[in-house]
């Protein structure tokens, strides 16, 4: 390349193979989002523990899970506008760092009361590192292999709690509950060291803040065999002004940006009741336990095998209506259910479909939102996404209790639950046509100055 020409981020990683630059970038993403899985679920593999060590009735203690849940909305709120003014990479850090530390400090709590102020704060940290670890990966991910890429991420929350889960019975009987908030504060802790040695700021943003120096420091670690001379890297995309929030609502973007935001609440509320109530009201159906649990951790395995699916796909189809037709595909499968569970195997197939549908498709809403964004918002726009799912996720956790003291029958419940779902397949079709009226594809060329 001569000292003369110019070519934006994005077609610098997209005409090049995938580096061990971008991949380890990628490793620390799924990192930061296994601590994040862990950290989110340890309460519920340490709650009988803690209710009773402070002696708490059950009404007493739900508030500690709420506070979490609570600190999650807020902090995926919060964080994705800070990305776009400070970094990626800062904000992680500070993310990461703070649910690390809350936790730890957690399990020093003197009362139940010192508790909830400590999850909501760990919640916090929690929810800024999601949203920002999909945005750092989409940054350094090739257009035509992104979701591919991304979606395998979405697998670390599970991967999180399944880490929890193996190391709970022992850790809790030989160390006291308190190991395992300790564990999830000191691990957190470690990988921010590695952060702050390995983790880039995305390029795209340092370039969108007129940083072309150090820009151009990280795209020469991408293809380091190559002389890049003087080249100056550009972004296709007009600059954003203002507060962040701000931008998702302007012409252009306000519709899509409210289909989104539709999208989140109503998958989250879905994937969050059947996360609590699932394993219960398949018993109420009739089903023994032993089975009911096996088909639980079917469901659930189909919220991860179905991210890694749903994104080979969406890189090889239209995007939108892959995630529309799952969540449509898992609105049915979920109305159904009720009545399939005479028949095993079919009921087997239900909630395997169920999970890719549910959590699977929330993964691919995700990555939808990373792509619909620009440099500027994109942190913003992927966090309220994700904010928005987790309020529905504080209504989907409580739904189930309010329908369980209404008496509705399970087959009656499957079936509210399915709506919510459906809405997200209707809001995710939606997006696909407004994206067509609105968005025209950002193309990205090589010129010369």
């Amino acid at each position: 390349m001569s000292a003369t020409q110019s070519i934006s981020v994005r077609a610098f990683i997209n005409e090049r193979k995938m580096s061990g630059f971008q991949i380890r970038t990628l490793v620390l993403c799924f990192l930061i989002l296994v601590l994040d899985g862990y950290d989110t679920v340890v309460v519920g593999f340490i709650a009988p523990a803690l209710k009773a060590h402070f002696g708490a009735t059950p009404v007493q203690f739900s508030p500690v899970f709420g506070a979490g849940f609570l600190g999650l909305a807020i902090g995926s709120f919060l964080f994705g506008p800070i990305a776009d003014r400070f970094g990626r990479k800062t904000t992680l850090i500070c993310a990461v760092l703070l649910f690390g530390l809350f936790s730890i400090l957690s399990s020093r709590a003197i009362s139940i009361e010192a508790l909830i102020t400590l999850r909501f704060m760990t919640g916090l940290g929690l929810g800024g590192a999601m949203p920002n670890a999909y945005t750092l990966a989409a940054e350094y991910s090739p257009d035509r292999m992104r979701s591919t890429l991304i979606a395998p991420l979405g697998c670390g929350i599970s991967a999180g709690g399944v880490l929890g889960g193996l190391v709970a019975s022992h850790m809790i009987g030989h160390y006291g509950w308190q190991s395992m908030l300790i564990l999830g504060g000191i691990l957190p802790v470690l990988l921010t060291v590695l952060l702050v040695a390995w983790l880039p700021e995305s390029a795209s943003f340092l370039v969108a803040r007129s940083r072309q120096a150090d820009a151009q420091a990280i795209v020469q670690r991408i293809q380091p065999q190559t002389p890049l001379g003087d080249l100056r890297l550009t972004l296709d995309e007009e600059p954003a002004r203002g507060f962040p929030v701000s931008h998702l609502l302007r012409p252009g973007l306000r519709g899509g940006t409210l289909l989104l935001w539709v999208t989140g609440f109503m998958a989250l509320l879905a994937v969050y009741f059947l996360g609590n109530w699932l394993t219960m009201l398949i018993q109420e159906s009739g089903v023994p336990f032993a089975r009911a649990s096996l088909m639980t951790a079917l469901y659930l395995t189909g919220n991860g095998l179905g991210a890694i699916f749903l994104g080979f796909l969406m890189d090889r189809m239209n995007p939108q209506y892959v995630v529309a037709g799952a969540f449509l595909c898992a609105a049915i499968c979920l109305a159904s259910f009720g009545h399939l569970t005479a028949v095993p195997a079919l009921a087997l197939v239900a909630l395997f479909l169920t999970g890719v549908g549910t959590g699977g498709a929330m993964t691919g809403t995700s990555i939808l939102s990373t792509g619909f964004y620009q440099t500027a918002t994109r942190a913003t726009g992927v966090a309220w996404t994700l904010g928005m799912g987790r309020v529905g996720s504080i209504v989907g956790s409580m739904i189930g209790g309010v329908m369980l003291s209404a008496q509705l029958a399970p087959t009656v419940m499957f079936a509210v639950v399915s709506v919510p779902i459906t809405v997200a397949a209707v809001s995710v079709y939606g997006l696909a046509f407004y994206r067509r009226r609105y968005q025209t594809p950002v193309t990205t060329v090589l010129s010369t100055r």
